[in-house]
């Protein structure tokens, strides 16, 4: 059974009432959607995926990448290199490239959640950008359709949703069979019924395909890791590689089909 509370050798930081480390810099400095210094790239990245993401977009690349038929095969750590050189332009808090994020979210979660019995944790943190491999030139897919945040198509946008006045040029957003509180669903359908915007939340949880629900409060406390753990200073890749392979070694098959 996996226990809610914090390990006895956890090392808690009040430094915010939800947070149990020391971020980088200030809380409510993060996720600034309004005057950031990367401003004008998030701004268009959202314009562009709040405007083209449609609910037959995403019905499409469902079908090109849930078979899982790219032909394209490799492990973990080679697909985390793939994301070297990329940069998410959604991203107001970061402009390094995502193997750090990627590293940074882990090791975070490594301080509060030392022990080995949350080795699976520490690897979540590790893998859970992964998706963002998309971006690769293997892939090739344009920046609108990898990141940002996720939101239900097929159904009304929500007015809570980052930069929602954008959703105003989807194609969607006037369509009645789209438009309305429910959409193409009908109440309590279940949301693995629901479609998802695309992008690489989605395209990973293809991949790995793991139910999440009886993980809900985890995904909770893994969410403060991933916003505040962002830090301007790149990280030292290869001394943190081993232990990040002898976890995917552990968990992970040699090779994933992508």
């Amino acid at each position: 059974m996996i226990k809610s509370e914090l390990p006895p050798s956890a090392t808690v930081v009040v430094a915010h009432p939800t947070l149990q480390f020391e971020p980088t810099k200030e809380v409510d400095t993060f996720r600034n959607y309004e005057d950031s210094h990367l401003q004008d790239s998030v701004s268009r990245a959202y314009r562009n995926s709040h405007t083209k993401q449609t609910y037959e977009y995403a019905k499409s690349k469902l079908d090109q990448y849930g078979s899982l038929s790219t032909g394209i095969n490799m492990s973990v750590w080679e697909a985390a290199e793939l994301l070297n050189t990329i940069v998410d332009e959604s991203d107001p808090d970061s402009d390094i490239p995502q193997i750090n994020h990627l590293l940074q979210t882990a090791e975070a979660i490594r301080k509060v959640y030392p022990g080995e019995e949350y080795d699976w944790f520490h690897l979540t943190g590790f893998i859970h950008d992964l998706g963002k491999i998309l971006l690769n030139p293997r892939f090739n897919e344009p920046q609108w359709a990898v990141v940002g945040d996720t939101f239900p198509v097929g159904c009304r946008f929500d007015e809570s949703n980052i930069f929602y006045e954008y959703f105003k040029d989807n194609p969607d957003y006037n369509n009645s069979l789209y438009n309305t509180e429910c959409g193409v669903y009908e109440k309590h359908c279940g949301l693995e019924n629901v479609v998802m915007s695309w992008g690489h939340d989605e395209y990973f949880y293809q991949i790995t395909n793991e139910q999440d629900q009886e993980m809900l409060e985890w995904v909770k406390k893994f969410n403060m890791f991933d916003l505040y753990s962002k830090d301007a200073e790149p990280v030292n890749v290869e001394k943190l590689k081993p232990y990040y392979q002898s976890l995917i070694k552990k968990y992970f098959p040699d090779t994933l089909r992508w």
